[in-house]
């Protein structure tokens, strides 16, 4: 019988207390196996569509939904806790490219759906094992901090407000399609998260509920910086106004370089920390070169150094990888913070 989403709550914090949890790896890279062509992504409800839709993942939980599934399997077989819908994309802001703003709700409502399933499988095989749901909330391609024009730097593409409605939408189609979590995550302007905490307050408020909610920036090259010029120290004071599940870093950096920036987070933070970094630097070609074994060792310092409560992959990373690191993950203690943080 499916668990309700405060047993699921229950059963996440006791997981955290008790052992690192892996957090999957990367769907774009996965999805791109598919090879899937404009037709494809079309499927039949979207044939005449007057508009490309070749490279809008988020639609593929529509038009491909068993691709979608068997992803999130392949990372739940391979010791993923947790994993994230296919969602990156699904805000009004971002699927204008695509001018499928009407469908954003359904795309995350099905999306959260499919992932609900996937997990409910998982779980009822291995009860012992619960997992866990995360909505993907990505930042847009918009920043609420920088212009987007260099002769004027006062000019703004989007507003706070239109975020943080865009934002909210998201959010709650998530939450109605059954996800434990909510992960704002790839963060590369912190304006942009906070209207999305903004908008997943209200609706904790509305309906009288807590949220798990993950928040993951991104450092976008060696200054240790996030795109809008914050640092990690900076970036974490930022968002800890709201009573987080975890922060952490994904995406830009391999595991190596990511190192010094999870530090500052685990030695000021009370809340979990969370990392998933790319399979290394991406070569030439932009492919991601590190292999499974490669990566799982270059993590391990985080463990070590007890910085971590929740790891993944972010692009480059497959089943193989998030296996490797779940394997290595056995043997380590999760990172003990100092206060209670639990979601009640």
């Amino acid at each position: 019988m499916e668990n309700t989403i405060n047993e699921r709550q229950a059963a996440l914090q006791q997981a955290l207390q008790t052992r690192i949890l892996i957090l999957d790896g990367a769907m774009g890279t996965m999805l791109q196996r598919y090879d899937f062509q404009e037709e494809d992504y079309r499927g039949t409800r979207f044939a005449n569509w007057p508009h490309s839709v070749k490279g809008n993942n988020d639609l593929l939980s529509l038009t491909q939904p068993q691709a979608i599934a068997e992803v999130h399997s392949k990372y739940l077989e391979a010791g993923a806790d947790i994993i994230e819908t296919n969602t990156f994309s699904g805000t009004t802001i971002a699927m204008a490219d695509y001018h499928m703003e009407d469908l954003v709700y359904e795309l995350n409502y099905e999306s959260a759906k499919i992932a609900r399933r996937v997990c409910d499988e998982f779980t009822a095989k291995d009860p012992s094992k619960p997992r866990f749901v995360a909505g993907s909330i990505g930042p847009t391609n918009k920043t609420a901090s920088l212009s987007p024009d260099v002769n004027d730097p006062g000019y703004r593409a989007i507003t706070f407000e239109e975020l943080r409605v865009a934002y909210k939408q998201q959010a709650e189609a998530l939450l109605d399609g059954g996800s434990d979590i909510l992960l704002v995550e790839t963060i590369f302007d912190t304006l942009n998260a906070k209207a999305a905490l903004f908008a997943i307050d209200e609706i904790q408020e509305e309906r009288n509920i807590r949220i798990p909610i993950m928040v993951s920036g991104t450092i976008t090259d060696a200054s240790g910086r996030t795109l809008s010029g914050q640092t990690a120290e900076a970036f974490l004071i930022s968002v800890s106004h709201l009573n987080l599940l975890s922060v952490g870093f994904n995406c830009a950096l391999g595991a190596a370089q990511l190192t010094p920036y999870l530090e500052t987070l685990a030695h000021k933070s009370e809340f979990y920390i969370s990392a998933y970094p790319n399979a290394g630097l991406p070569n030439a070609f932009g492919q991601y070169d590190e292999s499974p074994e490669f990566m799982a060792e270059q993590i391990r310092e985080y463990a070590e150094k007890g910085l971590v409560n929740i790891i993944g992959g972010c692009c480059g990373t497959t089943p193989a990888h998030i296996k490797a690191i779940a394997d290595l993950m056995k043997d380590f203690e999760p990172r003990k913070i100092q206060s209670n943080n639990a979601i009640v």
